[in-house]
């Protein structure tokens, strides 16, 4: 049976009060993968009576409850996710009716062509379903989502579109890619496959700086392919290397080598991982930018940029010549995020505590909060680990 909401688990007795100090170094306390596991189900299941049918959370109000948005927001996929996650981790078939419920909410998404995050929205929650239950339905949504994605798509830059208005991509469209590549192996066809490899090269060509680092934000012509502009939106500066962005950049191209089995994906992929764990501070968590200078107030981290590199770490260390660089990197920011980041003790609603959705923000939610994608990439490392 689904573990209930108010279980004791053996997290809750070996964690410190350390969980709520964003700036510590890793605690000597020993949290386990399965303490980890048993925690963030509890806070699933909080979460499911928490969230009415139909709305799905986006980030914690500080330390507390899940600020609600629309199925069409970006981060609409991430909770379906979850759940299916939270399966495959218990093998606990209750947690199917819930999953099939927040996933079946987002159905008509597939025909959203206004966002280039529908790899986020709908793979995340019909995709991780159709590999669980292999139902067709859901593998025709799937394949109408990367349809819709496509429309996105410019041959003269070679690139999907991200935001509206300037043709502009920024680095977290990598993660969107896998939408395409899943469609073009499951009867989308071979044009979706080319547009993801278009898409990885250009961002290869203009996001990634000869030292590993990366831009957020690049502005092409759309009529000569030409870049206009390089600048950031969530990071600190135009020239600085914003540490989610970095770490979608890292997930990204090892989810385009896995794909492709492009050498030039995982090179990509080597060289970001080597900036980020060459730049974190000592509890192994990054800041939200990784070039704050030093004057600069360094008070906000993301531990969910943590989580999605941590993720990606434990995928690409698979497939390089030797991997114990970033294994043991893994291992260093796992631990760090089961000593020092987990909720325990407090009033949040997520799993995952001290997460920056954009410092640029006037909202201080989106300065230090639990996020859902935190959460998401955090579960998937602990199916990743438990593997």
């Amino acid at each position: 049976m689904r573990l209930k909401p108010l279980i004791l688990i053996n997290a809750v007795l070996v964690l410190t009060s350390n969980c709520c100090d964003n700036s510590v170094s890793p605690s000597t306390d020993k949290v386990t993968i399965q303490d980890a596991i048993n925690y963030s189900l509890v806070k699933l299941s909080n979460s499911i009576s928490e969230i009415p049918i139909n709305n799905y959370p986006i980030r914690t109000k500080g330390v507390g409850e899940w600020e609600l948005t629309s199925p069409a927001e970006w981060t609409s996929g991430f909770f379906a996710g979850c759940l299916w996650n939270a399966y495959q981790l218990s093998n606990d078939t209750s947690w199917i009716p819930d999953a099939k419920n927040f996933t079946e909410g987002l159905e008509e998404q597939k025909f959203n062509t206004g966002t280039h995050d529908l790899g986020f929205m709908i793979l995340n929650s019909f995709g991780n379903g159709y590999k669980i239950l292999n139902d067709d339905e859901y593998k025709g949504v799937v394949l109408q989502a990367a349809n819709s994605l496509a429309t996105r798509y410019n041959p003269i830059v070679g690139c999907i579109q991200s935001w509206n208005g300037e043709f502009q991509v920024i680095i977290d469209n990598m993660m969107n890619l896998e939408l395409l590549f899943w469609a073009s192996k499951n009867g989308g066809g071979g044009d979706l496959y080319n547009m993801a490899v278009s898409h990885s090269n250009k961002t290869i060509e203009n996001h990634v700086r000869e030292d590993g680092s990366s831009f957020h934000v690049v502005v092409y012509n759309e009529q000569t392919g030409e870049v206009i502009e390089k600048r950031t939106a969530q990071g600190y500066s135009a020239n600085s290397t914003w540490a989610r962005g970095q770490a979608w950049g890292i997930y990204g191209f090892t989810m385009c080598y896995r794909e492709t089995q492009d050498i030039n994906f995982l090179n990509a992929a080597v060289k970001m991982a080597d900036y980020f764990i060459d730049h974190l501070p000592a509890d192994f968590v990054p800041y939200w930018d990784f070039n704050l200078p030093i004057d600069h107030d360094k008070k906000y981290k993301d531990a969910s940029a943590a989580a999605i590199a941590l993720s990606g770490l434990l995928e690409m260390s698979n497939y390089v010549a030797d991997g114990s660089k970033y294994s043991e990197a893994a291992n260093k920011i796992i631990n760090s995020l089961l000593n020092n980041y987990l909720s325990i003790g407090t009033n949040s609603s997520g799993i995952i505590l001290h997460c920056a959705y954009n410092v640029n923000s006037t909202n201080p939610y989106d300065w230090d909060a639990s996020v859902i994608w935190g959460d998401y990439y955090f579960l998937e490392a602990l199916k990743r680990f438990s593997n």
